[in-house]
């Protein structure tokens, strides 16, 4: 199954990249985006104040803002796969219950 990452991912991913200085090709390589989705998402973050490019050195620099998003990320994050496997856990348990109701009258609701 492929993993699908949202927004928040995509620029948690970018912001992590440019926590350690770098350029617009290794935000691109390392986060694993295309080139029409680094520029729309790059445009975004820095407007957002939570990257800032140092022309000095040429690279892109994580800012205290963007250090508090992947904090606040990271817990979000752990919370979200919690709470997945939580409700995976309700969704077969209640497959199992499903299946041991065999007759007509048990169980006649089906989701």
């Amino acid at each position: 199954m492929a993993n699908y990452r949202d927004r928040l991912d995509i620029i948690a991913d970018m912001l992590l990249v440019a926590s350690r200085n770098a350029k617009k090709t290794q935000i691109m390589y390392q986060a694993n985006l295309s080139y029409k989705v680094l520029q729309r998402y790059m445009a975004e973050i820095i407007n957002a104040s939570l990257i800032s490019f140092e022309s000095e050195k040429q690279h892109y620099v994580l800012t205290p803002k963007g250090r508090e998003f992947l904090n606040y990320y990271k817990e979000y994050s752990k919370t979200s796969k919690q709470i997945e496997k939580r409700l995976s856990d309700v969704r077969n348990t209640k497959r199992a219950l499903e299946e041991m109701c065999s007759g007509k009258d048990c169980c006649a609701t089906r989701v």
